[in-house]
């Protein structure tokens, strides 16, 4: 996916977040949050989007604590979250790819606001999924591209830097495979002590497979949704439960 593709998806998701967000109502309970209500929830993430607008804005080189939400509720917070949201959109989109500024992690990307593009894009999508829940009713669906694409930000870029809590004793190779027809994804992920390192291959045998939709296993390697069933070694599956989430 380009950065044009990536802004696209911000966009529509934020407008998406905030519409499900003012249906659920402020004391909403978020499932895969259970302690956030959706007040919590943009807070958050209307937080973030101010957050990672400030680096590109401003060029900032290195990192600095998100900060809170307002003290606002209601409609006023949902307005809030609105103009954080648009905010962000508006940032990225007049950025220029020679914008130097900090960034997440270090996976491969054209530029740092090409980084923030695709990093929102997933941010979004993942807390949109949270308003709707919250919400109820059935979810907007997330397309395969994107689905593949956040489950490689995940593996290739969070769980390959040093914080990654996804560690093994004994050396265990987990493998990610998408079954969407005609579009399948795979990746192995090498465990031990050290960082998890992933490749885009299914070379050497896996302990362990995961299998599904690539918007399933997306919202599952999120922790949005029940892993798949896994064949082969599962206490992997358990270890991802405990240690798969991002910090």
């Amino acid at each position: 996916m380009n950065t044009a593709e990536f802004l696209e998806t911000l966009d529509l998701e934020g407008r998406l977040l905030a519409d499900a967000a003012a249906e659920a109502g402020p004391d909403a309970k978020v499932p895969a949050c259970p302690e956030w209500q959706v007040r919590d929830l943009l807070r958050h993430t209307g937080a973030v989007h101010r957050w990672a607008s400030g680096f590109v804005a401003e060029g900032i080189t290195e990192p600095r604590p998100i900060g809170d939400g307002p003290d606002l509720d209601g409609a006023e917070l949902t307005d809030w979250y609105r103009e954080s949201h648009r905010l962000l959109v508006e940032t990225l989109s007049a950025a220029s790819a020679d914008t130097a500024c900090w960034t997440v992690h270090r996976a491969p990307s054209p530029s740092p606001s090409a980084f923030w593009a695709r990093r929102q894009a997933h941010e979004t999508t993942v807390h949109r999924y949270d308003a709707e829940e919250a919400r109820g009713g059935m979810p907007s669906p997330i397309a395969v591209e994107f689905a593949v694409d956040g489950i490689d930000e995940l593996l290739r870029g969070f769980h390959a830097r040093s914080r990654s809590r996804l560690r093994t004793e004994v050396p265990r190779v987990l493998r990610l495979r998408t079954t969407d027809p005609g579009t399948e994804a795979v990746w192995t992920v090498r465990l031990s002590t050290e960082t998890p390192v992933t490749s885009r291959d299914a070379t050497g045998e896996a302990d362990a497979e995961l299998c599904a939709p690539a918007d399933l296993l997306y919202l599952a390697l999120w922790n949005r949704a029940p892993l798949p069933r896994i064949s082969g070694d599962d206490t992997l599956a358990e270890l991802w439960r405990e240690k798969g989430g991002i910090g």
